[in-house]
């Protein structure tokens, strides 16, 4: 059994069409979801995220992010250099250590433009 679709008139879609993003974005305001998302695109990142996300204080020391992740200390502090650039964590050097926190507004904001009901 095959259903048919509805025909959609010309005004109806640009709705349909930017259902997920609520309309066009501005060069600006792609650029920066899509530096975003690029980070998040890289399963070792989702992870240090969630390593992060899951500490009990809020923050992680790049000395706690090694042993987990099981990558050296400079490779482990590319993928946090990644994530500090695309705006979804924040850094702050301690000595000699570097500690991170997740900014909940950038990840609030990447979960909003993939959210249909929000449109």
């Amino acid at each position: 059994m095959t259903a048919e679709l509805p025909i959609l008139q010309t005004s109806d879609t640009g709705a349909c069409c930017s259902r997920l993003i609520g309309g066009a974005l501005d060069p600006s305001e792609a650029a920066i979801l899509a530096t975003r998302f690029k980070a998040l695109g890289d399963p070792t990142r989702v992870r240090l995220l969630s390593l992060i996300a899951a500490a009990g204080d809020g923050e992680a020391c790049i000395c706690d992010l090694t042993a987990p992740i099981a990558l050296s200390q400079p490779t482990v502090s590319h993928h946090m250099k990644l994530l500090v650039n695309a705006g979804l964590v924040t850094r702050e050097q301690r000595g000699r250590w570097a500690y991170y926190r997740l900014v909940p507004d950038a990840l609030a904001v990447l979960a909003g433009s993939l959210d249909p009901a929000r449109y």
